[in-house]
């Protein structure tokens, strides 16, 4: 009797599994399950068909169910989804489009689901402008949005191989391109200095990199769309592309009794197996052994999942082959050059623990003697026994061949000593006599033989300037054109005709350009009885290392408008590189809109006006609380005079809204307000309001509110009935034309908190409070005849019965109309709330901010 086998999910692994099993067993019933229209397609090619390197769509198409029924009878079911899994009955159930709902059993089980984009749960994130890529039908929409007339900009969010990729092809494709990454550096499987010259390369084909901030929301603006940022910079585009990661796609078994790793990847062994009867488990969504440190890992790359779709299907068939775990070997195409790496990197030896070495090289792709050789950078991690660890190298042409060269050792558990004795083809076209891998298995050598000792460029700044000298062994032409600060210069050629003029009693820390001659004056010095170091990689990987991306030269001074409430925080000048505070001045753009936006669209060149900001006074109020930061900048200001400037510095948050509010209601000038990456806030201010300094006070984000159009009201109490009297006020006053504010501060929070528990840090009192206040709108009871919960139910009843929108749609309502809801900071810092736990749309204020749109309001309710 044949075996009866079902495969859920094709591309890569599922799609390997299913041609292999039917090699070996040409009498198996074969099912593949895939809920989309393609079983198998270049998943990795996608990136390179929108930005056109790839012109023929078709040749996406690895597979189609037709040409996999014809060459391996293969029963293919497209746009068919497993739904859930049975196996104690064997059984999935399966949604079809064509069939509707079914069961199909099996004999056994591969699950091939993959994984899916993240999208994480920002305000705005339902935006259609807002794409995410992972199969064909994403990217025909990416591709026709890219086409479209009229897209011009578009902004990628996260730095993985998918946004870089993306941020390349769209830069390709003639788009104005901004890449996010909140982390410090792209690409996490390179260590941060050999990643920083594939920055480099976006950075020089006019890619806009932010490194080190993060995504708080989206709003469509007309017809483009913000991303607002946490350092309060906005950028605005014609598209957004999120790639910031992808997790396993897993929830449909979730009540199967199949056992998951730590983050949601199913637990298989090294058969593939997982911990249910004849079920196998392959690509994206299985967790793997780290090859390198044998730790538990997931690896979601194309060559491993191939590999664990055609062993399932070996252990199905019997055969008991197996996975030995996965080194994480990857490539990565950025516009010129290429990057590639292997095994582990420093960040992962470092946060398990491990001891090693690290060496640097830069030799040149091939014989420098013929033309076109470009060089390579490469990096050796190998431990004290001289165990390959990892490997990383970018350059231009070769890169692949020798981490694959490395790759190789590694599989092997081999040494550096074996990579100096690998014999590889050479021919001066394609290499040296010595290639760029031996090379690096020398250098590794010499350390673990104690003929030199190294240090790299982070240990530049622990290094004890009394007791070393540091010394550029580099040509005299070299060395003025660029040096490590502190350092003399003595030409490696010069060096033992002027041994005199270094201390013997010192150790002595020599660089040259890549190290090569470094590590010839360290074997002189050595030998000659000095104690002496050599900077691996030398002066090249020291400015690899400082490596920082441009800025651009806007400096977003104004207040941006935004979806959420909470005005944006802008980005210190200093840090966009617009203007140096220290030396008292700093530009402000002005602009002839209410708000405004780093746009990565062309636009022209905006009216810039340089303003004195040398303080002639300096306030520190950070670690006050509101209101103290108020009374100290009004007792600040009042010995001033006309036209004098108060620089303040404040770390409650609240300070942000309340500043603009204060500075509107006592007639004083905000010149500038900064939200500073360390979160503290600063702001100057002129004393007294002149004419020259209107379109500095717009810059800063203070706007006019017309008197008596606006309605402001405390909302105090958190009561059900109360609440709903507050929202059904607003959206009436809202409706009107009026600019409603709405205060929330003690009891009233509770209104505003999200109905589902938020994973937060607090201290006790927070707990306390967190446990026994009301979760939500929805959990809130009547100020009278509650009756232990039975009123709250019954009003909500008898509301809907009569057609009057509950409290949850009254609230929404509210923040679609533009009802501005404020917590109050204060409040939410006694009762141990937290931003994270109140719905979006909420911004936080002070009282200062709440007066000043009272100051500006025809009535003020107290609820």
């Amino acid at each position: 009797m044949s075996k009866k086998v079902l495969i859920v999910g094709g591309v890569a692994g599922g799609a390997s599994a299913a041609a292999r099993l039917r090699r070996l067993d040409e009498e198996a019933h074969i099912v593949m399950f895939e809920r989309d229209p393609y079983i198998s397609f270049a998943n990795c090619g996608l990136p390179y068909y929108i930005g056109g390197s790839i012109q023929d769509r078709s040749k996406l198409l690895v597979q189609t169910p037709e040409a996999m029924y014809n060459r391996f009878n293969i029963d293919v079911r497209i746009q068919s989804e497993v739904v859930s899994i049975d196996p104690v009955n064997k059984k999935v159930r399966v949604e079809s489009k064509e069939k509707g709902s079914y069961e199909e059993s099996y004999d056994a089980l591969i699950l091939s689901p993959g994984a899916k984009p993240i999208r994480p749960n920002l305000p705005g994130i339902e935006s259609s402008k807002i794409h995410m890529l992972r199969n064909i039908p994403d990217t025909d929409k990416i591709k026709t949005k890219v086409e479209a007339e009229g897209t011009r900009s578009a902004v990628v969010i996260g730095g993985g191989f998918i946004g870089v990729e993306m941020a390349e092809n769209l830069r390709e494709a003639g788009l104005e391109v901004s890449l996010i990454e909140a982390g410090p550096q792209i690409l996490a499987p390179f260590d941060s200095e050999m990643s920083s010259i594939l920055a480099k390369e976006l950075d020089e084909h006019g890619v806009n990199l932010i490194f080190s901030d993060m995504v708080q929301g989206f709003a469509e603006v007309g017809e483009q769309i913000q991303v607002q940022l946490a350092s309060g910079t906005v950028l605005q585009s014609d598209m957004v592309l999120l790639a910031i990661g992808v997790s396993p796609d897993t929830s449909f078994l979730k009540d199967s009794g199949l056992e998951f790793g730590p983050r949601g990847h199913i637990v298989v062994n090294e058969r593939m197996e997982t911990n249910l009867d004849q079920v196998y488990a392959v690509g994206d969504a299985v967790e793997v052994v780290d090859f390198v440190n044998g730790t538990k890992t997931a690896i979601p790359l194309a060559g491993p999942a191939n590999k664990q779709g055609r062993i399932a299907a070996d252990n199905v068939s019997g055969l008991g082959t197996t996975y030995k775990g996965s080194q994480g070997t990857s490539i990565i195409k950025v516009f010129g050059i290429t990057g590639a790496s292997t095994g582990n990197n420093e960040k992962t030896l470092q946060r398990l623990g491990l001891p090693y070495h690290v060496i640097y090289v830069h030799p040149s792709s091939h014989a420098t003697y013929y033309p076109g050789a470009t060089p390579i950078s490469m990096k050796l991690i190998f431990d004290p026994k001289g165990t390959v660890l990892g490997a990383q190298a970018v350059g231009y042409s070769g890169v692949d061949k020798r981490i694959d060269d490395i790759a190789t050792v590694i599989r092997f558990r081999g040494t550096v000593t074996d990579l100096t004795e690998l014999e590889l083809t050479y021919a001066p076209p394609y290499s040296s006599a010595k290639d760029p891998v031996n090379m690096a298995g020398f250098a590794a050598e010499n350390i673990l033989k104690g003929m030199t000792t190294v240090f790299v460029p982070k240990d530049l700044e622990g290094r004890d300037k009394n007791n070393t000298i540091l010394v550029d062994v580099r040509s005299e032409i070299e060395h003025a054109n660029g040096h490590i600060e502190g350092s003399i210069n003595i030409p490696v050629d010069n060096l033992r005709g002027r041994l005199a003029e270094l201390d013997p009693s010192k150790e002595i820390w020599v660089y040259c350009q890549v190290g090569l001659r470094g590590y010839t004056a360290s074997r002189i010095l050595q030998q000659k009885g000095f104690r002496v170091k050599n900077l691996t990689g030398g002066y090249k990987t020291y400015q690899l290392s400082k490596y920082s991306p441009k800025k651009d030269d806007l400096t977003p001074n104004a207040v941006h408008s935004a979806a959420r409430k909470e005005i944006a925080a802008t980005v210190a000048p200093a840090e966009m590189g617009t203007g140096t505070i220290g030396a008292g001045t700093a530009t402000v753009i002005e602009s002839t809109t209410a708000s405004a936006s780093i746009s990565s669209a062309p636009v022209s060149p905006p009216v810039k006006q340089e303003l004195d900001l040398t303080p002639d006074s300096v306030l520190d109020a950070c670690g006050l609380c509101c209101p103290g930061p108020l009374i100290q900048v009004k007792m600040s200001m009042d010995p001033l005079l006309d036209g004098q400037i108060l620089k303040v510095t404040a770390s409650d948050p609240g300070f942000f809204e309340d500043i603009k509010a204060w500075a509107r209601m006592s007639q004083n000038t905000l010149l500038q307000l900064t939200k500073l990456p360390t979160g503290m806030i600063e702001a100057y201010l002129r004393k007294g309001i002149t004419e020259d300094s209107a379109s500095a006070a717009a810059g800063a984000g203070v706007q006019a509110i017309q008197t008596n159009n606006a309605s402001t009201m405390v909302v105090f109490s958190g009561d059900l009935d109360k609440a709903i009297a507050s929202f059904i006020i607003a959206n009436g006053a809202a409706s009107s034309g009026k600019k409603v504010t709405m205060f929330f501060t003690f009891w009233g929070l509770n209104i505003i908190r999200k109905d589902e528990k938020v994973p937060v840090n607090k201290n006790f009192i927070g707990k306390m409070f967190g446990a026994m206040m009301p979760r939500g709108s929805r959990k809130l009871t009547l100020s009278n005849m509650n009756m232990m919960g039975m009123g709250s139910k019954m009003i909500r009843s008898v509301m809907k019965n009569n057609n009057v929108s509950s409290l949850e749609e009254l609230i929404q309502m509210a923040v679609d109309q533009g009802v501005e809801i404020v917590a109050c900071q204060m409040s939410m810092d006694l009762m141990g709330i937290t931003r994270e736990e109140l719905i979006d749309g909420v911004g936080i204020g002070g009282v200062g901010y709440y007066l000043g749109q009272a100051d500006q309001s025809s009535h003020n309710l107290f609820i």
